[in-house]
């Protein structure tokens, strides 16, 4: 079992602060490992009868567990999961609950508390830097084309038939269980368009007339795609309304294996590496800033930047993602500084191995890589 040094960190932080941890991630991102590999841990899977009957009656089952770290895997399959949730953080403050699950806990119905100020949520992306470490695999454009969910990333062969059977196991356990959304073909239409427009502006008149839905189901769609972590939308930085982008968001599929999938790529080529790095750097800017606002900004003529990261109190941090950093243009970059004069510019590229910087017109740039964004 591959230990996840980064993550493995981050449940025992979270554990400091709180007795009930929220692992979300999708489906083989690999939460049941992670968990598992806690030291000392107990697991429990809910998808199990057996196991369930065990938690009927959820003070009994808590009792015989006093000081012990346990796992509730997939506990979205009790009838009343939250209920125990509850009554461990008000009662067995001695009991540490690591809970799955692929979706947020007020997406759902069958989350009738969402555990305000009792638990910890972590959000386990698909595999950072830090993973590719962890696994002993560094070949980039291995994990670009693969994604990031361990079982495809570490399969001996290209594992195609696994991304259609993710996405039907998708459907029938994450959606059907938890949001009962009907439209089956209309829904996986829209889930198929979104990978092969991934990361570009979101309209969603454009969406409704090739998946035979209103504007709205859309709309109601992608919300489905968001609570699940399958869509990150990426909303605009501003506040020029005249002249910049106010409303249109981008939408990125979660993971660049599916990108690749969706699109038909059998190899990738030059020209494919800019969007699928612009992909890995919103994952790890996700996996190592979880709740920071992450913006795109553009305005009317077309200037765009990557990501804007806007914290309370803080001037807007730029981010301008490049496979290579002999590819940076910084006209775009400079216009928006005319705006926001006030911040740091990063340009992330692939194939920097020392930060250095450069000064545009006055503007200093900073040339990085990965690391310098557990610093933000």
């Amino acid at each position: 079992m591959v230990k996840r040094f980064f993550w493995v960190e981050r449940l025992e932080e979270a554990f400091k602060r709180k007795t009930i941890i929220w692992l979300m991630g999708v489906r083989r991102a690999g939460k049941t490992t992670l968990a598992k590999s806690l030291e000392g841990v107990q697991y429990f899977d809910c998808e199990l009868p057996r196991v369930r009957a065990q938690m009927a009656d959820p003070e009994s089952f808590l009792e015989g567990l006093q000081g012990k770290k346990i796992v509730l895997d997939e506990i979205h399959r009790l009838d009343n999961p939250s209920e125990l949730l509850k009554i461990a953080a008000d009662h067995f403050p001695k009991i540490k609950i690591i809970a799955t699950g692929s979706s947020t806990l007020h997406s759902s119905f069958k989350f009738k508390d969402t555990l305000t100020g009792r638990k910890e949520e972590i959000w386990l992306t698909p595999m950072n830097d830090q993973d590719l470490h962890d696994f002993g695999k560094k070949n980039m454009s291995h994990r670009l084309y693969r994604g990031g969910l361990p079982p495809f990333f570490l399969s001996d062969i290209y594992p195609e038939n696994q991304f259609q059977e993710w996405i039907d196991s998708y459907w029938a356990k994450d959606i059907q269980e938890l949001f009962r959304i009907e439209r089956r073909w209309s829904f996986q239409k829209l889930l198929e368009l979104l990978f092969v427009n991934s990361g570009g502006i979101f309209e969603a008149a454009s969406y409704a007339s090739p998946c035979e839905i209103s504007r709205t189901t859309v709309a109601n769609y992608l919300d489905v795609f968001e609570s699940t972590q399958v869509a990150h939308i990426v909303r605009p930085f501003s506040s020029n309304r005249s002249s910049e982008i106010i409303t249109a968001p981008k939408v990125y599929g979660f993971d660049t294996g599916f990108v690749c999938y969706y699109r038909g790529w059998n190899q990738l080529r030059k020209e494919d590496m800019g969007v699928l790095w612009e992909h890995y750097v919103l994952n790890e800017l996700h996996s190592r800033l979880p709740g920071s606002p992450i913006q795109y900004w553009r305005d009317k003529q077309g200037h765009e930047v990557d990501f804007v990261i806007k914290n309370r109190g803080q001037p807007p941090v730029a981010i301008e993602c490049k496979w290579s950093a002999r590819a940076f243009d910084p006209n775009a970059l400079l216009i928006f500084r005319k705006k926001y004069p006030m911040g740091r510019n990063l340009v992330v590229a692939h194939d920097i191995d020392r930060p250095f910087v450069r000064k545009e017109k006055g503007i200093k740039i900073e040339f990085v890589n990965l690391k310098i964004l557990q610093s933000l």
